[in-house]
């Protein structure tokens, strides 16, 4: 996915309509106009060479590699736009996915690279982009050439011969020339404009180059996209894990510790059954709430990998039992007329659940509110509460993990939380029910 990047920037009592011309981001961008013409020339000759000698010779062998050759050629220039818009125009856009053979030797890396559509589409920016830079290398030059010159025209009148200065018109009986002060100083200020307008319309016409390159010289859109999936794949790996450790540290931690003391504790009971009944009934006793508790941490467990009301009643009463669990009132308002896939009602009642216990460990709030509705084929939850806000997905926070938790299932998670409250936060998962 291509990005734009800028340097940090400050406020400037200057508007930008009159500094633009004296920055550098207009030097850069017309340097980039002007090396367009000569390079988009070299890539236009070596695609045209390219597809008539490779199609030309298709009746023989050599047809291919010179096709293969031309193709790679052509990824090669595309490798030199890229890094060009990205020195010149701060666009950065990724490299497409390298050719690779699933034969080995020339004859499968030409069959690759024949195949591949990063290398055509590198082609076709060889062949689109020349008629382009023809146009925006003229444009942009004139425009500069005319503003300049008629903004230093007080600078150089005077060289012309006599004391007419340029002719704007001659005809059979009259001729006007810019000679008086006052046709001097209109044609500078004319050219001060223009100057001042210049940046813009350059600015203009690189943004066509920026789509060319964005759109033809990056990764398509299909690889994007599994682009994205491996490391959606990797987050729900990594987040699989890590709930596995969790859970084998809370029975190692918790109830597995707590049923080993039991057992020693009725063992002790068991040999003091005879010699002092009425310590060990206080031991068996002990041991009576210790199960109890043991219960409680296995319920607790349970309900953290996956609650039983869920399964048996939905997100309307798993949602109202763990905002009963939460420290502060919480009002809860589901309105769905059906239930979403499986998975997808986990993901939201776990999502519910993390929102809930920040809500009651960092908000600061006397209550809070959960809202769920269905939008065509989304799911939409939202917590709001009325602390005291500050909360964000930067930083490394648990909202950050939420976030890359629901974007690995195509899930959104919007935070609006200014300083000083209230909060609300918004996530959006797919129905696929």
């Amino acid at each position: 996915m291509a990005t734009d990047y800028a340097p940090r920037t400050r406020e400037h009592r200057v508007p930008a309509v009159l500094r633009a011309p004296f920055e550098a981001r207009a030097l850069r961008e017309f340097g980039y106009v002007l090396l367009s013409l000569p390079i988009s020339i070299v890539t236009f000759v070596s695609a045209i060479l390219t597809i008539s000698l490779g199609a030309g010779l298709l009746v023989t062998f050599i047809g291919i590699p010179v096709l293969a050759g031309g193709l790679l050629l052509a990824r090669g220039f595309g490798a030199m736009e890229r890094g060009r818009a990205r020195v010149l125009l701060g666009l950065d856009v990724p490299s497409p996915k390298p050719v690779r053979s699933a034969r080995p030797g020339a004859m499968g890396w030409m069959g690759a690279t024949l195949k591949s559509g990063a290398s055509w589409r590198h082609l076709l920016y060889g062949l689109l982009h020349m008629p382009w830079a023809i146009f925006a290398f003229t444009v942009s030059v004139v425009f500069w050439t005319v503003g300049l010159a008629g903004l230093t025209y007080p600078l150089y009148q005077w060289t012309f011969s006599g004391e007419d200065g340029v002719r704007l018109y001659g005809g059979m009986h009259d001729e006007v020339y810019l000679d008086s002060p006052l046709a001097i100083t209109l044609t500078s200020a004319v050219g001060l404009l223009v100057v001042m307008v210049c940046p813009w319309i350059t600015r203009a016409l690189v943004s066509v180059d920026r789509l060319m390159v964005a759109g033809l010289l990056g990764p398509s859109a299909l690889d994007s996209r599994v682009t994205e999936l491996e490391s959606d794949r990797g987050v729900v790996v990594d987040t699989a894990a890590a709930d596995l450790r969790r859970i084998e540290r809370d029975l190692h931690d918790g109830a597995q510790a707590r049923l080993v003391a039991l057992a020693m504790d009725l063992g002790l009971a068991k040999e003091k059954l005879l010699n002092d009944p009425e310590a060990a009934a206080r031991m068996v006793d002990e041991a009576h709430g210790e199960v109890k508790v043991a219960l409680q941490e296995l319920r607790d467990l349970a309900r953290g990998i996956h609650p039983a009301v869920l399964t048996d009643r939905g997100l309307d009463a798993a949602l109202s039992a763990i905002a009963s669990r939460c420290t502060v009132p919480v009002a809860v308002e589901v309105d769905l007329s059906a239930r979403p896939a499986p998975a997808i009602e986990g993901i939201a009642y776990f999502t519910v659940s993390e929102l809930l216990q920040n809500v009651s460990k960092h908000a600061r709030a006397t209550r809070a509110s959960i809202d769920v509705w269905r939008t065509e084929e989304r799911l939409m939850l939202q917590v709001t509460d009325d602390g005291r806000g500050g909360a964000s997905t930067s930083g490394g926070s648990g909202l950050a993990g939420l976030a890359e938790r629901l974007d690995a299932v195509d899930g959104i998670l919007v935070v609006d939380s200014p300083a000083g409250g209230p909060t609300t936060i918004t996530a959006e998962l797919p129905w696929r029910g």
